[in-house]
């Protein structure tokens, strides 16, 4: 019941709607009681009593002594009101109480159509915020909490966990108030004609529920493992979208579908026991009420026949009122193994939601706007998980300077950027701008000091323009072009059919590596920010392409503080210090002549590499 709390409490906004809901379904309710208590004054006509006239009193208007006598007085009423209508004409006595029945019917449903009409909005509301309150969490939760998840995985739960809380949850609103309100005026109206046979009938509901209930002990487990299964294969499709060159490439298909049908076998047999489960409850209550409905016809039709304590009429509607029972009663049985069934899926949303982030703002966080000294890492260690990948890590990068970063893999040197750009917070230490510690400074503001640019061009599937524009938000055209001919990029894009307009499909498969690599460049000059972090922007191109890419980052850094990590050394012999690591620790620092004059680790690197 606490998810189920927890997901009401994003209904809040609609409550308007609950509320209008619920007063619609209280006279849908009330009516659909009443339709079946106004069956008896139509019996009556249909069936009148055998006794001779002579013997027949005239028909008086009641008189209320009572609520113990009201469905006496309510018959005797409508007997009064009908006989003054039909006038003996047993046609029109026929056509006035036909007339009252269709009203109650027409007026029960216009009521159940406008009841779900209002919780519509707030079903569909809940929904909307739902999702939108993951995706904004997915956007501000730290990186690391990511590498521990498989994306197929949150997409589930972003779409299909949340579309099952629709189903099960939000449908329990419906439930709430309607169900248990028609149960109620039913009884009430039942307790009416007969509380010695509406007693009776107590006896065995709660027989009939608790073997109910039993049915439905295990459906949680059974639909988290139909959830889990359903993230699984989500991710087998992500990760086969995502690297179909290189299955291709191995011929590599056969083991991705056999991995795939694994998944979605295993999908198979937990759902089948899964529905199966769920299925049974429909037919199990179903045949419970008719037992119960049988025993109503033998205890009763023995007060009719034998007692004569019960009219025909009043049974008759008192068995229509029975039976209207039995649907708000299956619809609340079902409705109990919706909330089992969603309180799985629920629990993995709000796995998400109620995930505490380790990179929140301080309360007191202060907003920095600009950068006007240094950059310093003071004595940093960081490990991912046990193993230090930094050790006592100490540089400072002066305001207009550029500090190249270069090592083997592994070495730490993305790192050191996941760190500046506080991605993930050092294990110890601390980084400063202008002597400020980062934690201290809004991760808004902190960023928007920053522009990076990644090994990997990530590009969006959207206009060169909406690309470009990521950076600054309403740049005009005018600065998105000069951007473009800053980072070499120009050249190409005005060729393009549409040139600004061109969508460069999904992650930029339209377009080049290299020409991807001027778009990341191009974006993160539009931003214009005073320090650029360049995370071995050029490792992945061919050499013509790496050319162009250099030049759009020499013109780039000029005037800016930049921190460059770089695998080709070819990219950074202008850098004011090159700094050489080695299993996270500083081996060498110089400039790249004074390097090259120790004729140490740098070296040895340098050798390695062919320069043009």
């Amino acid at each position: 019941m606490n998810y189920f709390k927890q997901i009401l409490g994003f209904a809040r906004p609609y409550k308007r709607f609950a509320a209008l809901n619920i007063m619609c379904n209280i006279f849908y309710a009330l009516f659909s009681a009443l339709s079946f208590i106004a069956l008896i004054p139509m019996l009556d006509v249909l069936f009148p009593t055998d006794q001779p006239c002579e013997e027949q009193e005239a028909i008086v208007k009641p008189v209320w002594t009572g609520i113990s006598n009201t469905m006496d007085y309510f018959k005797d009423f409508m007997a009064y009101r009908v006989d003054g209508f039909a006038q003996d004409d047993p046609s029109k006595a026929l056509l006035l109480v036909i007339s009252l029945v269709i009203l109650l019917f027409f007026l029960k449903n216009i009521f159940n159509y406008l009841a779900m009409y209002f919780i519509t909005f707030l079903r569909n509301g809940v929904l909307k915020d739902l999702r939108n309150a993951i995706f904004d969490k997915i956007t501000h939760l730290p990186i690391a909490f990511f590498s521990e998840k498989r994306k197929g995985d949150t997409m589930a739960r972003i779409s299909n966990d949340v579309q099952e809380i629709q189903g099960s949850f939000l449908s329990i609103l419906e439930l709430i108030v309607r169900e248990p309100l028609t149960i109620i005026f039913t009884i009430v109206m039942m307790l009416l004609i007969s509380a010695k046979l509406t007693l009776f009938v107590f006896i065995f509901i709660p027989i009939s529920g608790f073997i109910i209930s039993r049915i439905g002990k295990s459906l949680k487990k059974k639909s988290d493992r139909v959830q889990k299964e359903q993230g699984n294969f989500l991710s087998i499709i992500e990760e086969t979208l995502g690297g179909l060159k290189v299955i291709k490439g191995f011929n590599g298909e056969t083991s991705f579908s056999n991995k795939f049908k694994a998944s979605t076998t295993r999908f198979y047999h937990f759902s089948n026991k899964l529905l199966n489960r769920q299925n049974f409850a429909s037919p199990t209550s179903e045949f419970l009420g008719i037992t119960v409905i049988a025993i109503l016809l033998w205890y009763g039709g023995r007060m009719v026949l034998i007692d004569g304590t019960l009219d025909g009429s009043s049974f008759i509607a008192y068995m229509g009122l029975a039976y209207n029972i039995l649907t708000p009663a299956k619809a609340i049985s079902k409705a109990s193994y919706s909330v089992k069934k969603g309180n799985a899926a629920a629990e993995r949303v709000l796995e998400i939601l109620n995930t505490t982030s380790t990179l929140e703002d301080q309360p007191n966080a202060i907003v920095k706007k600009d950068f006007t000294s240094e950059i310093a890492l003071n004595n940093i260690s960081f490990k991912y998980e046990e193993d230090l990948v930094l050790k006592n890590f100490s540089i400072k990068v002066p305001l207009g300077k550029s500090v190249a970063l270069v090592g083997q893999s592994g070495s730490g040197k993305s790192t050191i950027a996941n760190l500046v750009t506080r991605f993930y917070d050092v294990t110890d230490g601390n980084i400063s701008i202008d002597g400020t510690d980062i934690r201290q400074l809004t991760k808004h503001s902190l960023r928007g000091l920053m522009g990076l640019v990644t090994q990997d061009s990530i590009l969006f599937n959207d206009t060169v323009r909406n690309n470009i524009l990521l950076g600054k938000e309403d740049a005009t055209d005018e600065e998105v072009i000069n951007a473009l001919k800053i980072a070499n990029a120009w050249e190409f894009v005005k060729d393009l059919k549409g040139g600004l307009d061109f969508n460069i499909g999904d992650a930029g498969t339209k377009v080049s590596g290299g020409q991807k690599q001027r778009l990341s460049i191009a974006r993160a000059v539009l931003k214009n920010p005073p320090i650029m972090i360049l995370d071995e922007a050029t490792s992945a191109l061919d050499t013509e392409s790496e050319r162009l890419v250099q030049i759009a980052l020499e013109n780039m850094m000029k005037n800016r503080t930049s921190i460059v990590i770089a695998h080709r050394l070819s990219t950074i012999q202008n850098a004011d210090e090159i700094i050489v690591m080695n299993k996270g620790e500083i081996a060498e620092q110089g400039t790249h002549d004074e390097l090259m004059a120790k004729n140490g680790v740098y070296k040895k690197l340098v050798n390695m590499q062919s320069f043009d």
